[in-house]
Formats: C-alpha cells, sequence, structure tokens
C-alpha cells in the first residue's frame, strides 16, 4: 500500500477514534435513552443534542464532524493521487501534514487554543489542496 493509501486508512480509524471520545462522554452526560433515539425535538426537551453536552464534550462532537468535512476532499484527493498514479514525495508529505493537524485540531478544539485550532485546521485544508494541485500541474 502507498504513503497516501496509508495514511487514509489511519484518518479514517482516527474518525472512529474520535467517535468513540465523543460518544462515550455523549452517553454518560445524556443517557442512552437521548442518544440512541431519533433525536426529535420532543425527545430532546426541545434543545438540539449538542446544546446538551458540556462544553467539553461538545467540543468533541463539533472536532468530529469537523474532521468528517475535511474527509470529504481528503479522500478523494488521495483517489486522485492513486488513480492517477502520481504518487511522490510531495503527496505522502502532505497526506502526512494532514493527519498531524487532524490529531493536533483535537485537543486544540477540546481545550479552546484560539486561533491555534484555526492555524491547525488549515495545514490540513492547505496539505489537502496541495495534493489535488500537485496532480493537475
Amino acid at each position: 500500500m502507498t504513503p497516501d493509501l496509508t495514511i487514509l486508512a489511519l484518518a479514517l480509524l482516527l474518525q472512529g477514534v474520535q467517535f468513540v471520545l465523543m460518544a462515550v462522554p455523549a452517553n454518560l452526560e445524556l443517557g442512552i435513552g437521548k442518544t440512541a433515539s431519533a433525536r426529535d425535538p420532543e425527545r430532546m426537551g426541545g434543545k438540539t443534542m449538542l446544546e446538551q453536552l458540556s462544553t467539553k464534550t461538545a467540543r468533541l462532537a463539533r472536532a468530529m464532524n469537523n474532521h468528517f468535512e475535511a474527509l470529504i476532499l481528503f479522500a478523494p484527493a488521495v483517489l486522485i493521487v492513486e488513480l492517477s498514479g502520481q504518487n511522490t514525495k510531495f503527496t505522502a508529505a502532505c497526506a502526512t501534514a494532514y493527519l498531524i493537524a487532524r490529531v493536533a485540531y483535537i485537543p486544540a478544539y477540546y481545550f479552546g487554543l484560539s486561533p491555534w485550532r484555526s492555524y491547525i485546521w488549515f495545514v490540513g485544508f492547505g496539505a489537502t489542496i496541495a495534493m489535488i494541485v500537485s496532480t493537475l500541474i
């Protein structure tokens, strides 16, 4: 497996880790009755799930959702690199930068490290865009 695909696999596993990091405290805070429900407003007491979570658990949920959004760009970027046969040290470095940024993003968001969280996010985003651009030039 190429380094780019390995990093993609690790990024997908990171998403699973993020889910557990968020789901365990969310279930403890809200109870299984709410978290396993359809989350209809009347079931949730008129508030969204995020509004009912503690600040830090809600941050973990938002960080997890943000990674889902980032994967929407990163996964196709890796596939473009792979399918076009343009794997290079540069694309591997970009993929590695993406993964490191996504790992760093979790504690940065959890602890409210502003503006660092945004800078970390931009490293991952920039690395993804650089991978795509590298296949076009």
